[in-house]
């Protein structure tokens, strides 16, 4: 029988055991463009670039601050995103007014990938077609979490995800050593790095097509894009390239 007898729904398991409205949801994160998220002991930082579908248009949105704390950076459709983001303001709001607390980024992470493991149990609903990093510091330190559509979580180090991903997780595991100790402005020059490489041939990180979000111990969650960014673009790439062009120096004698 044909694939598509089984995907008409998320409750529906084909013979295989397969659910084909959560993969095709996972195939959206795959195709959007690429975020990174890494954590050391004082910071947490998201690195994004940003998508213009045409010259004449703007870029998208990337990274969104949801409270003081914490922000989240997506890969997928960002209607979606849209979504989870205001559901995630509305929590974070009721714990600060019920509770008089900032919400744990475990607690909210938690919230949001219940809501969309519902989501794979009901007919007539889908899963949401949207990766996150979530990133912040809460009362037990900076942390990083992943969620992904089939309403899994799990807490990370370093991430990457979205297009072409596998090169900025394969820059992020050969640092990973590094990232507990690094300050926070040396944490942001690996995620640029990382960016960086996902990268195709010819294309280069800029002030236009970039964001970073930062939150550190006793520094609330602020976003920077446009000429804020560009002194860390500057820093990190030109004392590559110098060290790129002193290993080929070292090869040609």
């Amino acid at each position: 029988m044909f694939r598509n007898n089984y995907d008409n729904d998320s409750v529906t398991f084909s013979p295989q055991g397969r659910i084909f409205q959560v993969e095709y949801a996972q195939e959206a994160v795959k195709q959007g463009s690429v975020v990174v998220g890494i954590v050391s002991k004082t910071h947490a930082v998201l690195a994004a670039l940003k998508r213009n579908a045409e010259d004449l248009s703007s870029y998208q949105k990337k990274i969104i601050p949801i409270d003081a704390h914490y922000g989240i950076a997506l890969a997928g459709l960002a209607s979606d995103a849209r979504v989870l983001s205001n559901f995630m303001k509305q929590q974070s709001l009721s714990s600060r007014l019920t509770y008089d607390r900032a919400i744990s980024l475990a607690e909210i992470t938690a919230r949001i990938g219940h809501r969309a493991q519902v989501n794979t149990q009901h007919y007539g609903k889908r899963p949401y077609g949207v990766g996150l990093l979530i990133a912040g510091v809460d009362a037990k330190g900076p942390h990083l979490f992943e969620f992904q559509p089939s309403g899994v979580t799990q807490e990370m180090v370093a991430c990457g995800i979205g297009a072409r991903s596998q090169m900025a997780r394969t820059y992020l595991e050969r640092n990973l050593d590094h990232f507990e100790g690094s300050s926070r402005v040396e944490l942001v020059k690996h995620a640029l790095r990382a960016l960086k490489d996902s990268l195709s041939q010819g294309r280069e990180l800029t002030v236009d097509n970039t964001s970073v979000g930062v939150a550190g111990i006793s520094e609330d969650f602020k976003l920077y894009e446009g000429q804020d960014i560009a002194s860390w673009l500057d820093a990190t790439f030109e004392n590559r390239e110098e060290g790129e062009e002193g290993e080929s120096m070292e090869v040609d004698t």
